[in-house]
C-alpha cells in the first residue's frame, strides 16, 4: 500500500513536470488589449501597444497582482468595427480575460460596448470620444466601461477657458464627419455659451480628405476670430497647411487628439504657432516640482526613452500614456478586490487620487472617466517642438 502511495505521489510529480509550462500559464491574469495595430490608425494603436507591454512588463517584475502575473492577450482591429466585434466576443468568450484594455477609435470603442456590457467583463478603453462612458437609450449602458484619455468635453472646457481669457470669443469649427469628430461638435456647441463664446460658422471634412482649402474659405469669410479644427491624424495636418497656404491670418487650434511630433512633421512650418489642448506628458520639464504628476512623467518617460527605447521609432505624443494609466488602474483594482468581475468593475469604479501620467483619476459611477480641466494643459508649436502657450 505504501508502495502504490509512492508511485502516485511520483506520478502526481511526473504530470506536473511534464504540465509545468501549461499549469505556469494558466497561473496568470488574462487581460485582453485590441488596438489599432494595422490601418489608418496604427500611428497610435501600435505605441499604444507597445505602451501596454511595458507597463505589464513594469508590474509582473515588481510582484504581478499579489504575486501573480499578467498575461495580455493582443488583438489588432485594423481599425474594423466588426473586427473589433470579433475580438471582443474572442476575449469575454473563449480567452475568459478578467478585463480589457483598449480600442484605439470611438468608433470601434461603440461597436463593442454592447458585446462588453453583455459579456460583463471591465473594459478600459484608450478612445478619445464621450459617447464610451455615456448612457441613455441612444448610447446605451456604460456600466462596465472605462476610459483613460480625457473627455471630449473636458477638452473643450479647457480649450474655451483659453479662449475666453484670449478674448477670442466668436470662432469658426471645421471638423471630422467621423464619430470623434461628431462627438466634438456636440461638445463645442453645446458648451459655447457657458463660456460667452459664439460658434458663427461650421464646415465638416472627410476623415481621410487631402484637402480642405472649401472648407476653410468659407471659415475665414464668416469672420471669426479663431479656428478650431476636431480631428485626429494626417487631417488635422492638412487643415493647418491649407490654412498657411491660403494666407489666412487667424490663429488655429486643434483638438487634444493632435499634440503629437507627427502634426508637426506633416504640416511642416505651416504649423508654427498652432495651438490645442494636451496631456502634461507634452510639456513635461515645465511642470512645477510641485505638480504630483511630474515623478511619473518623469519615470514613464525615462522608461519608454531610456530602458525600451519605443521613442527611436514612435517619439512621445499625446496618446502615449493612456495604456499605462488603463492598466496601472486595472491592477491597482485587481490587487484590492481580485478578479472576480463585480468586484472587479466596482474597485475600479472607485478609484480615487490614482496619479496617473495623463492626470489624476477620481472615478465615480457617473464618471467612468474621472479626469478634469487641470489634467490638461494649452500648448503651441514653436520653433518645430511642443511648448507650454503663452
Amino acid at each position: 500500500m505504501r508502495r502504490m502511495n509512492g508511485l502516485a505521489v511520483m506520478a502526481v510529480v511526473l504530470m506536473m513536470g511534464f504540465s509545468g509550462g501549461s499549469a505556469a500559464a494558466k497561473d496568470t491574469i488574462k487581460i485582453g488589449a485590441f488596438f489599432d495595430l494595422s490601418g489608418p490608425a496604427a500611428f497610435i494603436g501600435t505605441p499604444t501597444k507597445l505602451v501596454a507591454d511595458m507597463v505589464v512588463d513594469k508590474i509582473n517584475k515588481e510582484g504581478g497582482v499579489n504575486g501573480t502575473p499578467i498575461e495580455l492577450i493582443v488583438g489588432d482591429t485594423e481599425g474594423d468595427p466588426a473586427k473589433a466585434v470579433n475580438i471582443a466576443k474572442k476575449f469575454i468568450y473563449k480567452d475568459k480575460v478578467a478585463a480589457i484594455i483598449g480600442p484605439t477609435r470611438t468608433g470601434t470603442g461603440m461597436a463593442v460596448k454592447k458585446i462588453i456590457h453583455g459579456g460583463r467583463v471591465p473594459a478600459f478603453m484608450t478612445v478619445g470620444g464621450d459617447p464610451v462612458i455615456m448612457g441613455g437609450e441612444k448610447l446605451g449602458p456604460f456600466d462596465w466601461v472605462f476610459k483613460s484619455p480625457q473627455r471630449s468635453s473636458v477638452a473643450v472646457k479647457r480649450l474655451y477657458m483659453y479662449l475666453k481669457d484670449k478674448g477670442l470669443t466668436k470662432i469658426a469649427l471645421l471638423t471630422a464627419s467621423d464619430g470623434f469628430g461628431k462627438d466634438g461638435v456636440r461638445w463645442l456647441t453645446t458648451l459655447a455659451p457657458e463660456f460667452g463664446i459664439e460658434v458663427i460658422a461650421q464646415e465638416a471634412f472627410g476623415p481621410t480628405d487631402t484637402d480642405m482649402t472649401a472648407q476653410l474659405t468659407n471659415a475665414k469669410n464668416a469672420g471669426p476670430q479663431a479656428l478650431v479644427v476636431w480631428t485626429i491624424g494626417p487631417a488635422g495636418s492638412i487643415v493647418s497647411k491649407n490654412k498657411a497656404q491660403l494666407g489666412i491670418d487667424l490663429p488655429l487650434f486643434q483638438c487634444h487628439g493632435l499634440p503629437d511630433p507627427k502634426y508637426i512633421e506633416l504640416a511642416g512650418k505651416a504649423s508654427e504657432g498652432d495651438r490645442m489642448p494636451a496631456t502634461k506628458l507634452m510639456v513635461a520639464d515645465a511642470l512645477p516640482d510641485s505638480d504630483p504628476q511630474k515623478p511619473v512623467i518623469k519615470e514613464f518617460i525615462r522608461l519608454y526613452t531610456d530602458v525600451y527605447g519605443y521613442d527611436k521609432q514612435f517619439p512621445i505624443n499625446t496618446h502615449s500614456g493612456y495604456a499605462w494609466d488603463a492598466i496601472m488602474i486595472v491592477a491597482d483594482a485587481m490587487k484590492k478586490a481580485g478578479v472576480k468581475a463585480d468586484d472587479l468593475r466596482s474597485a475600479i469604479e472607485q478609484t480615487k487620487g490614482y496619479v496617473g501620467v495623463s492626470g489624476v483619476y477620481n472615478l465615480t459611477p457617473e464618471d467612468h472617466n474621472g479626469l478634469d480641466v487641470d489634467s490638461m494643459v494649452i500648448v503651441q508649436v514653436r520653433d518645430g517642438k511642443f511648448v507650454m502657450a503663452d
